[in-house]
């Protein structure tokens, strides 16, 4: 049985009209943090030209492996097998890299080691796309995340939701330039960083 994620179908549509934007002139992409799998095969079909890289700790190969078994689409790869703070990534030629919903379950560390790993993968003027809840000047930008940033800590107190301060400046001494601040529903964002 395939895993679902309610989010994966109320989010995918506001993120397809970004990532329009932002990857029509796109040829590989990697997905750090596939999940279950539902994003991949969504976009995936949505960008035929693109050849999406599914990736994810070894426990999430199976209901992503369901998904793209279902899906049969050519251009969505097997998962990979990547931990943001594995010292040696899979040796890839991609032009933009891709999370949703990562970066406040994440550690402070593997936030640091993913910005590191996207910044060896990305060639110039790649573009590293994330999506999920940020905070802003240290604050939160609504009760429901204050909420859940307090859910979060309570299961990993390593967790929690990121300011965007904090990671515009890991991306800046990564080499890349913030592109764009995209507001989404239910209080998300999607931030577009360029390497230089």
């Amino acid at each position: 049985m395939k895993p679902y994620a309610a989010s994966c179908d109320e989010n995918r549509e506001p993120i397809l009209a970004v990532l329009k934007n932002l990857l029509h002139d796109r040829h590989a992409l990697l997905e750090i943090g596939s999940g279950t799998g539902q994003h991949a095969v969504y976009f995936g079909e949505a960008f035929p030209q693109l050849t999406w890289q599914t990736s994810d700790q070894l426990e999430y190969h199976v209901g992503i492996q369901a998904w793209l078994a279902e899906a049969q689409l050519p251009n969505v790869l097997e998962p990979l097998l990547l931990d943001v703070r594995q010292a040696t990534w899979p040796g890839l030629k991609v032009d933009a890299v891709f999370s949703a919903n990562t970066l406040h379950i994440m550690s402070r560390e593997a936030v640091q080691a993913c910005f590191a790993g996207v910044e060896r993968l990305l060639p110039s003027d790649g573009l590293f796309i994330v999506y999920g809840p940020f905070n802003y000047a240290g604050q939160f930008t609504s009760a429901s995340n204050a909420r859940f940033d307090q859910w979060l800590k309570q299961r990993d107190p390593e967790s929690g939701i990121r300011n965007f301060e904090d990671l515009n400046l890991l991306a800046a001494n990564a080499g890349m330039e913030l592109q764009a601040d995209y507001e989404m529903p239910v209080n998300n964002r999607i931030l577009v960083w360029r390497k230089v």
